[in-house]
């Protein structure tokens, strides 16, 4: 209904929840919680609040000191119920130890220091498989950088429908962005993948699927989507438009898989940076 391009009145109507909301500032989508492994209720309700609202929660552990993994899953199983991603690199349990490490066959780049470009998580999953919920749990930040910044899609679909209807046409085509194989040593360990950039969930809310990678992406060669795809790489180069933040120990994003990126780190001999990360096939949902 909001995403149709024939109903005006009720895109109108969506459009103003999000600009009400679509530039927030790190204390309105903070979250303090006592206890990872059993929500209170008030908690559990900010935290669904703020996805609502933003898509996005920064998590702060009163008790820095609680650092098991076996956290994430709590989390995830109290406000992103299902079944988690077990992509490559991650560990036995699915939630990956993202740190600087040796790689055998293609270096994966959130496995070491370098910058991270914007996208979403798992944009290269079929489309039956997409990541519509993450936890990005900080254990240790790095000596210096790892800065993470964020944008709802929401946002990017309002600046681009308002701009052009013909954009958010050609980026809800099936073809608008093609994620070639993924070969390694040889061998094909992920077929091409193709797909929109936006699309609908299950439950009708909108879901975006994009990287602003400069190679390994094909996008379709149409005008509008190339103008489409240039004005998204504006909007998350503006910093007006985004949240930054640099995790501290005990602290997270949780989220519905908005927009992100990281900037290069440094580590030291005393502190090396280790997240955890959980991708899930689930939004949080009120």
């Amino acid at each position: 209904m909001f995403f149709d391009l024939s109903d005006e009145v009720a895109y109108q109507q969506w459009r103003l929840r999000v600009q009400r909301y679509q530039r927030p500032g790190l204390t309105d989508v903070l979250v303090e919680i006592d206890d990872p492994f059993q929500l209170t209720e008030y908690e559990k309700a900010a935290i669904i609040t703020r996805c609502e609202h933003y898509n996005m929660v920064i998590y702060q552990l009163n008790d820095a000191r609680i650092q098991d993994k076996a956290l994430v899953h709590a989390l995830g199983g109290q406000v992103l119920t299902g079944e988690l991603d077990a992509n490559l690199r991650a560990d036995e349990d699915s939630v990956s130890s993202l740190e600087v490490r040796s790689q055998n066959g293609n270096q994966y780049i959130p496995y070491t220091n370098k910058a991270l470009s914007w996208h979403t998580d798992g944009y290269y999953n079929h489309l039956d498989k997409q990541i519509f919920g993450i936890i990005l749990h900080c254990v240790r930040p790095a000596e210096e950088g790892g800065v993470n910044c964020l944008l709802n899609p929401e946002a990017v679909y309002v600046a681009l429908r308002d701009e052009n209807p013909a954009y958010i046409e050609a980026l809800m085509h099936p073809e608008a962005m093609i994620i070639p194989d993924n070969v390694e040593h040889g061998r094909v360990i992920r077929p091409a993948q193709s797909g929109p950039v936006f699309m609908l969930k299950p439950d009708g809310r909108l879901h975006m699927r994009f990287s602003a990678r400069k190679r390994n992406i094909e996008w379709r060669n149409t005008p509008d989507t190339l103008a489409a795809v240039d004005m998204i790489k504006r909007l998350l180069a503006d910093e007006s438009n985004v949240l930054k933040v640099a995790l501290r120990a005990g602290q997270g994003i949780l989220c519905n898989n908005v927009l992100h990126n990281r900037s290069g780190f440094a580590d030291s001999e005393a502190r090396q940076r280790l997240m955890y990360r959980a991708r899930f096939y689930k939004a949080v949902a009120g």
